[in-house]
């Protein structure tokens, strides 16, 4: 800054999509940032490392959609060529291949959600079935992320509103419930119907491209995190890995004035935490600061769901039709996905065997089990999918578990989620859980909140420019135009009868 006044001290806690975007907007302001992550690098849940042998791990396969507007564009900004062409993808169940997605943007542009219903190819889905999921277009459309439809749909549990607007049977065991297990990574009967709605309108139906999806070239660390962090840190930016936060410490009148980690302290004018639910109720636990407030004793009403992260390395090229794979039925409330690396990853281009990657999601029975069985289940649920795997060894494997490593958008968990702004007026918070009006979800919605709160705290010290955040494309006008006649109806009906029904 050039007004000649010492540059606001600001603490950001987390290096994933959140903490970067939030630390990434200060500094470029003269903020003077530091980030705080408690793992061994940045990035969060998609930070990669190595194995002893020197391999290439992740905690899972993240996908880049393509409403991931705000992303992209920061990885243009950056200068990055990450991703892989957009990408076809395939789901299969016990009974081997079930549907096939074509690249949507490729296809003739239809009103949505023709396009969605149109062009998958479906295998066994009997074409009753599939229009037995019109009626659910009105929950669609009376659903608009707002405070109010998360209220009226967040009691309700995904299960319930499929069956209230006659899903057949079939149609939610073979097409609707694989979405929840992989999209929410939970079954439909502990799945919010608010955030089941949300999660399918954004990624899905909104407009016919929204199902079209990029994958990183390599581990999101290498490839992203770690040329971004360069980036940070020549700005003048400060990343500490390895600071696990203990508590905050606040002054007379009641403001944040420092982080603690253990036996260090950082100092603060503001705060951003940038965390995920479990990261931050162990953080709350232990703050006698935090856990003082009603809003974050609260965050223990909330909680995350199990991951297993599987690769593994064969002695043979196996052909896979598909790279990005979606699995179901093969365990009740589990879903799963398998990813061909040899054909997302550059390191594996040129390998002489196959490199699959198996996310195991909602995975609490397999949170118990040695390295050995996940390892023997992966390959027999692989082999019922791709049967040349059969015969191919497991020559090297690597099983990551990650308990209660996402955000679990359970029914009824909408009113303990935390805003961007909190009671501490220099409080603020960011990541994929925190309330906001953006309508996007996961990696960007975790790196739109990370944007909103650095444009508060610039708001407020009145330095710098605040970040665009590029806005979740319109809805279509066959789509906005029925909206607006829902809510007319809705608020016809709300001031002329009695309001005494249960919401």
């Amino acid at each position: 800054m050039t007004d000649g006044l010492q540059a606001p001290k600001i603490v950001v806690v987390g290096a994933g999509w959140a903490g970067l975007g939030a630390t990434d907007t200060l500094v470029k302001q003269g903020y003077d940032v530091t980030l705080l992550e408690a793992g061994a690098y940045p990035g969060g849940l998609v930070a990669g490392w190595k194995t002893a042998a020197g391999r290439s791990v992740e905690a899972g396969i993240h996908g880049f959609w393509y409403p991931y507007r705000n992303i992209f564009a920061q990885i243009n900004q950056l200068g990055l060529d990450p991703f892989t062409p957009w990408t076809r993808s395939a789901q299969y169940s016990p009974a081997g291949l079930e549907v096939e997605s074509p690249i949507f943007q490729n296809e003739p542009l239809l009103p949505t959600p023709l396009g969605t219903f149109l062009y998958p190819q479906f295998k066994r889905l009997p074409f009753l079935d599939r229009l037995s999921a019109l009626p659910l277009l009105y929950a669609l459309l009376d659903f608009d992320n707002s405070s109010e439809a998360w209220q009226r749909y967040d009691c309700v549990t995904a299960r319930e509103l499929f069956k209230e607007f006659g899903v057949s049977a079939r149609l939610y065991r073979d097409a609707f419930e694989p979405m929840l297990l992989v999209g929410l990574f939970a079954p439909g009967e502990q799945c919010s119907a608010a955030a089941a709605l949300g999660m399918l309108y954004y990624f899905i139906l909104a407009h016919q491209p929204n199902f079209d999806v990029v994958w990183c070239r390599g581990t999101v660390g290498e490839k992203i995190f770690r040329p971004w962090c360069d980036r940070i840190e020549q700005a003048g930016g400060r990343i500490r890995t390895q600071r696990r936060v203990t508590d905050v410490q606040i002054d007379e009148s009641g403001k944040i004035n420092a982080v603690i980690c253990g036996d260090e302290k950082f100092d603060a004018d503001a705060v951003i935490f940038a965390v995920g639910i479990n990261g931050m109720k162990k953080i709350v636990a232990g703050s006698s600061v935090l856990k003082s407030r009603p809003e974050f004793q609260n965050l223990q009403n909330l909680s995350g769901i199990d991951v297993v992260a599987t690769r593994l390395w064969c002695d043979r090229k196996i052909n896979i039709p598909r790279a990005s794979n979606a699995c179901f039925g093969f365990d009740r409330t589990t879903g799963w996905t398998f990813f061909d690396l040899n054909s997302l990853h550059d390191e594996y281009l040129d390998e002489p065997g196959t490199v699959i990657e198996a996310d195991f999601y909602h995975a609490n029975q397999l949170m118990v089990q040695d390295d050995r069985q996940i390892i023997a289940k992966v390959k027999q649920d692989i082999s019922t999918c791709i049967p040349a795997f059969r015969n191919a060894e497991i020559i090297d494997s690597s099983v990551i578990r990650l308990g209660q490593a996402v955000t679990h958008f359970s029914p009824g968990s909408y009113q303990y989620m935390l805003p961007v702004e909190t009671s501490f007026n220099n409080l603020l918070m960011s990541g994929d859980w925190i309330v906001n009006r953006h309508g996007s979800w996961s990696q960007e919605k975790a790196y739109v909140t990370g944007l909103e709160a650095a444009n508060l705290i610039i708001d407020r010290f009145g330095r710098g420019q605040k970040a665009e955040i590029i806005p979740v494309e319109a809805d279509e006008p066959h789509i906005a135009i029925a909206r607006q006649v829902n809510q007319r109806l809705r608020e016809f009906a709300n001031s002329y009868l009695p309001d005494f029904w249960l919401p």
